[in-house]
C-alpha cells in the first residue's frame, strides 16, 4: 500500500483589538504546520487558509 503525505495545522485564534463603534474583533491568527515545526502568523483566516492550501499542496 502507497502511502501518502499528510500535511497536520494547528490554528490560534487571538482577539488583538475591538474597534468601540463597529464591535468589528482583529484578529491574530496562528497557523503551525506540523510536520515542520513551521509558525506563521496571520490577520485573515482567508491568509490563513491560503497558507494551508499551499503547505498541503507541497506535502
Amino acid at each position: 500500500m502507497e502511502s501518502l503525505p499528510i500535511a497536520s495545522f494547528v490554528v490560534r485564534f487571538q482577539v488583538t483589538a475591538v474597534e468601540k463603534e463597529t464591535g468589528k474583533k482583529q484578529w491574530r491568527i496562528k497557523v503551525t504546520h506540523v510536520q515542520e515545526e513551521r509558525e506563521t502568523l496571520f490577520e485573515t483566516i482567508e491568509e490563513a487558509c491560503v497558507f494551508m492550501k499551499e503547505m498541503a499542496e507541497d506535502s
